[in-house]
């Protein structure tokens, strides 16, 4: 089972419609092993959009983070299409960088993709999930986290009472 940010990640596009490949190991080397793995990557039919984004909580340097970036959306831009195989899909791939503990104060790229940060993914969850009333678009079971959120959003008043 994958982390919990790349769980999110992928039932938020799944849910949005795309068709998406979780922890998919690239670039088969002759002697074993591959060249890397990638986190999520989803793909719309209807819009033609490519995504690729790899989430982290690490805390590591700009400088580490920027290696360790480069490389797997290089492998990505090289591989990602074959894992749509029989599909028509886009020469573009949106690449992001998706991060818990992080600033966009110096920077807004990250190994040639686009640096986001998770409270503006979870803005944007939660800016959806508010406008569906829970007793009639209830989010499907087989997305735990995403149902857990359209919760968390239909109750907000009575939690954020709660807090007081």
């Amino acid at each position: 089972m994958a982390n919990y940010l790349e769980q999110l990640v992928a039932e938020w596009y799944e849910y949005q419609g795309y068709f998406v490949r979780r922890n998919v190991s690239v670039g088969k080397r002759p002697r074993g092993g591959y060249e890397c793995e990638l986190d999520v990557v989803a793909f719309h039919p209807s819009d033609g959009h490519l995504v690729h984004i790899e989430p982290s909580m690490d805390t590591d340097s700009w400088e580490t983070r920027e290696r360790r970036y480069r490389k797997k959306f290089r492998a990505g831009r090289k591989h990602i299409r074959k894992l749509f195989d029989g599909f028509e899909v886009p020469e573009e791939i949106d690449q992001i960088a998706l991060f818990v503990y992080a600033s966009k104060k110096n920077r807004t790229q990250l190994g040639g993709g686009e640096l986001r940060l998770m409270s503006e993914m979870m803005a944007e969850i939660m800016h959806v999930l508010r406008q569906k009333p829970l007793d009639t678009e209830a989010i499907p079971e087989n997305f735990p986290i995403l149902r857990s959120f359209q919760f968390v959003a239909y109750y907000r008043k009575a939690i954020a009472a709660s807090l007081l």
